[in-house]
């Protein structure tokens, strides 16, 4: 009995430094296969009806515009409630435009928190990558925000 509690409790040790070593090495926002995939088609957004009272979505890292940006980097995406309203953190989505769309949502939500996500360490193959984000407030109102990142070769 006492070797079975000695033999859990270092399985348990061994687990939680595998879990320690995988979170320091950032996490694969974007794979080079998913990178291969068409671009999503391009819908015309030139006319929008009516003002969103969702939550804006800030992009803070990395800057736009950056050309010179190297991955891993950093993602930092603000969420703010527009009249008071609290973000609903589990109403996040972010997507990667392409043709299929691909699902990001799951590899970020260990780092979401209501004020937003804050990723250490992002891990993008080069080029262009255009994400979409959505997230609603508690009363169901949804911001979104389409941003593009730009990974030097």
């Amino acid at each position: 009995m006492r070797i079975s509690v000695i033999a859990a409790c270092l399985i348990a040790t061994v687990a939680g430094a595998s879990a320690a070593q995988a979170q320091s090495k950032g996490v694969v926002l974007i794979t080079a296969e998913e990178s291969q995939l068409s671009a999503a088609p391009q819908g015309d957004l030139t006319f929008r009806a009516g003002v969103s009272r969702g939550p804006s979505i800030t992009v803070l890292s990395p800057k736009p515009g950056d050309t010179n940006l190297q991955s891993p980097f950093r993602l930092q995406l603000k969420f703010e409630g527009r009249g008071g309203a609290q973000i609903d953190p589990d109403s996040l989505k972010l997507i990667y435009a392409k043709s299929p769309a691909v699902d990001l949502t799951a590899r970020v939500k260990p780092y979401m928190q209501p004020a937003g996500v804050d990723l250490p360490e992002a891990s993008v193959p080069p080029g262009n990558h255009t994400i979409r984000a959505e997230v609603k407030d508690k009363d169901g109102r949804a911001g979104t925000h389409t941003f593009t990142i730009k990974v030097a070769k």
